[in-house]
């Protein structure tokens, strides 16, 4: 771990970063020239101090996802999530980085009532977290709310197409824009978080042309997940691409299989334990002569 010193007078070591410039939003921002991105953004989601330290020389961005409330609390969707959880998942995540722009989730019901209730939320959230940035879903309906967050000193990514709180309505976790009406609905919320002042806008789960569309008519970086290679840059819950769970979506690729390597390994320690061959001399403390 060359990005942190270790405080080893703890039996369980402390991370603490190294002091380094962190990606800002600016930085991102300026990624995308004349409605092209030379240097795609890469993207994962972050939930705890330890992931976090592993990500962040790789990520331009870490988000502190509400499918947390999936992944880490194994509810059946994001919409039980809180605006607690979210905070203290987002303060351990930017404890454990120093390089990438930490944006975290605003969670279902932080931020629809009124643009002052988003702006209470995002204050709660940027305080006791110390990330850079906030996500909430939504195309023309929160362009006022993202305006406003904006207007004060709250930068803001977009979340279009897919939107997994608005699960109840849309009936489902299939893509979107299938339909012409449907696609034209994408495309006009795209543009309506982008003029309100959203500083690049993830697109999930849509139809690969409309993904297309959008990375090429927005002055902003568009960041796919289920969408195009060639958005401005990819975004997937770590856990999913590092193959922790036995079932992922269509857009994901595994790039390991932690689950079975997590599985043997436990396997391997409780045949240890039950042969009494663990722990071994090794890992016990003999007495002072």
């Amino acid at each position: 771990m060359s990005t942190f010193t270790l405080d080893t007078s703890t039996s369980r070591a402390n991370p603490t970063p190294v002091r380094g410039k962190r990606t800002t939003v600016p930085a991102i921002r300026a990624r995308k020239v004349g409605f092209t991105t030379a240097d795609p953004i890469v993207m994962l989601t972050a939930y705890t101090m330890r992931m976090a330290q592993l990500l962040d020389p790789h990520c331009d961005l870490l988000l502190v996802g509400d499918s947390l409330g999936q992944v880490i609390y194994g509810l059946p969707s994001t919409v039980p999530v809180t605006l607690e959880m979210m905070c203290n998942h987002g303060a351990a995540v930017v404890r454990g980085s120093w390089h990438a722009l930490v944006a975290v989730d605003m969670p279902f019901g932080s931020y629809e009532g009124s643009p002052a209730q988003a702006f209470a939320s995002a204050a709660r959230i940027m305080k006791e977290t110390g990330c850079a940035a906030v996500k909430l879903e939504g195309g023309e309906a929160m362009a006022a709310t993202i305006d406003f967050l904006s207007k004060r000193g709250v930068p803001v990514i977009g979340h279009v197409g897919l939107t997994p709180q608005a699960v109840n309505q849309l009936g489902g976790y299939g893509a979107r824009g299938r339909s012409d009406a449907e696609a034209a609905h994408i495309l006009s919320d795209a543009r309506a978080v982008a003029d309100a002042g959203a500083f690049c806008i993830v697109a999930e789960g849509v139809v690969e042309t409309i993904a297309e569309e959008l990375t090429d008519a927005l002055a902003i970086p568009v960041i796919g997940i289920g969408a195009s290679a060639r958005c401005d840059g990819q975004v997937l819950v770590t856990e999913d691409m590092l193959g922790l769970f036995e079932r992922t979506p269509r857009f994901v690729k595994r790039y390991d299989d932690l689950a079975a390597r997590v599985t043997d390994a436990a396997a391997t320690y409780a045949g240890e334990v039950k042969a009494r061959a663990f722990p071994t001399p090794d890992q016990t403390y003999p007495p002072k002569p």
